[in-house]
Parts: C-alpha cells; structure tokens; sequence
C-alpha cells in the first residue's frame, strides 16, 4: 500500500508528463473516504486515493509499458490506456477514479507522475504519447 501523507500545507510538487505544466497533489479526505486533491492552477480534481494501488496493480499485471492517453472527462479515452482504465467498469472501483462531476478525466495525466514521486513506476516524459510501467 502507497503512503498517502502529504496534506494541503506540504503537497506533493508535481510537473505534467511532458513537463508542460505545474501542479500540486495532497490528500484529504470527503466522505469518509480518503481522496487525492489535484491542485492544477485554480482548478480542483479529485481523485478516490485508492487508484495509486489499484493502478500500481494493474500495471504489475499488464507486465509491461502502458500508453497514458490523458483525456478530459467529456472525451472518449483510447482503449487499452491508463485514462480508459481510470474509468471502466472493469476497474477495481467499476468507473471512474475522478470523483467530481465535469472533471473526473485527465487521470491519466495527473496520477502517473505521483506515482513516479512515490517511486512505484517508471514514466515518460515525451511531448506526446508518454507511457509507464510498475516498477
């Protein structure tokens, strides 16, 4: 299980995949449930923090590099990408990992480079088409 303690006073300082864009992650907590709250700018997405283990599993399994496809929630995720897994019903949470309305896409943009902070994966860092792997 990804330790998950970094809170809005000491966040996480995160950059894009391709280095394009800042952004901070912190954890909290809404309903009962422990969330990851993306800080991009003034806009704020949240994520269930379960999808760091979750993905981290699914990407042990794949055994292999897996393309990001970031995509915003009212897009059409490529399939076989990290964005459409964030958001089938196939997943371990049977949809979406966004968790408010309107902006629960762009998972596959903004969780993969936690989870190379956190040190579970490897990721690229290309201007377009990055993809990642389990480490």
């Amino acid at each position: 299980m990804a330790t998950l303690n970094r809170t809005k006073d000491d966040p996480w300082l995160l950059k894009t995949p391709p280095g394009t864009s800042d952004y901070t992650m912190h954890v909290d907590q809404k309903d009962g449930k422990a969330v990851l709250v993306c800080t991009v700018g003034k806009t704020v997405l949240l994520y269930d923090a379960r999808c760091i283990d979750d993905l981290h599993a699914m990407l042990k399994a794949a055994g292999d590099w897996v393309e990001l496809g970031g995509a915003d929630e009212q897009k059409p995720a490529k399939d076989g990408t990290v964005e459409a897994w964030g958001r089938s019903t196939d997943n371990p949470v049977g949809g979406w990992y966004g968790l408010k309305k309107g902006l629960r896409g762009r998972f596959g943009v903004y969780v993969p480079p936690l989870m190379e902070a956190l040190g579970l994966c490897e990721l690229e860092h290309a201007p377009k088409n990055n993809r990642m792997r389990a480490l």
